[in-house]
């Protein structure tokens, strides 16, 4: 693991109970995948980090070079093989516990490599498909922050494992999609593709970012951001959810209704085929 300047094995790992993220959930994070040395997005995500950091006063100035150089270790210290990276920024310690900034603490950083399954090629065969339950959305209102206080995204996930699903899709109070427990979500009709716009109830995913460029690039399918409504998410031919370390995942049922014919959806095959193959676009994910 990397802790505030140095490497070190995960039981060597301490920071104070007095740390805000620890606290408060006073951070951000970003999860980078990497397939055997190089990484997937890692320029949007550390943009997306930097501006997360910005929005809640949070000031750290590594730049893009200072965060790869100290990626490149972990993942070579770790082996290089198909592993996700976990960066987390909390604002820090302090020698008391209250609701406002303290002034002169120094931010916690703390980054650690776990293993993720091999990449999905898209190949007739790979899918693997996933059920969901569906629920109103009841987290904070600025769901755009990619904020380490995650307990009602954990209690929306926690609330489709126990209806035996493995993950949930949300709604707002106009039954408006908005996004999923941990992920992004796009629907498939009549050979369109949509997905909701951004604003402060949608986490802007940078596998939702690359999706969107790799299809506008490579597909002649129309691709669409706009309000969906849940009449319409039940109607779909396909939904797919969307994760930094899942990619695209094909949804066969919500609420135990299939969604179109119930299997996964030929699109949705071409989509992550496409994915798979322009994935590593980005000119800073080549770590060896």
């Amino acid at each position: 693991m990397y802790l505030n300047g140095s490497f070190m094995p995960a039981s060597e790992a301490r920071i104070s109970p007095m740390d805000r993220g620890f606290l408060f959930g006073d951070g951000i994070y970003e999860v980078i995948p990497s397939y055997q040395g190089k990484l997937v997005g890692f320029t949007p995500h550390i943009d997306r980090m930097q501006r997360g950091l910005a929005e809640i006063g949070i000031q750290f100035d590594w730049s893009h070079t200072q965060w790869l150089d100290m990626i490149k270790e972990l993942l070579m210290r770790n082996g290089n093989g198909d592993l996700g990276v976990y960066l987390h920024v909390s604002r820090g310690t302090d020698s008391k516990r209250g609701h406002a900034f303290p002034v002169g603490v120094t931010p916690t950083v703390f980054a650690f490599a776990f293993t993720i399954n091999p990449p999905p090629t898209g190949l007739p065969g790979s899918a693997k498909p996933i059920q969901v339950a569906s629920a109103s959305d009841l987290r904070w209102k600025r769901c755009h922050i990619k904020s380490t206080a995650l307990l009602g995204n954990v209690l929306h996930h926690q609330q489709g494992v126990d209806a035996g699903y493995q993950e949930t899709m949300l709604f707002n109070e106009q039954d408006e999609l908005t996004e999923g427990s941990s992920c992004n979500a796009f629907i498939v009709k009549d050979s369109v593709i949509s997905t909701p716009p951004l604003d402060q109830q949608i986490l802007p995913g940078i596998t939702r970012l690359l999706l969107l460029q790799i299809l506008r690039k490579h597909s002649t399918l129309p691709v669409q951001e706009r309000v969906i409504s849940k009449a319409e998410v039940l109607a779909a031919d396909e939904v797919w959810l969307t994760s930094s370390s899942k990619e695209l995942m094909p949804v066969i049922a919500i609420d135990g209704q299939p969604v179109g014919s119930g299997e996964v959806g030929a699109i949705w095959y071409q989509a992550q085929q496409l994915f798979a193959a322009h994935k590593f676009a980005d000119e800073h994910t080549a770590v060896s």
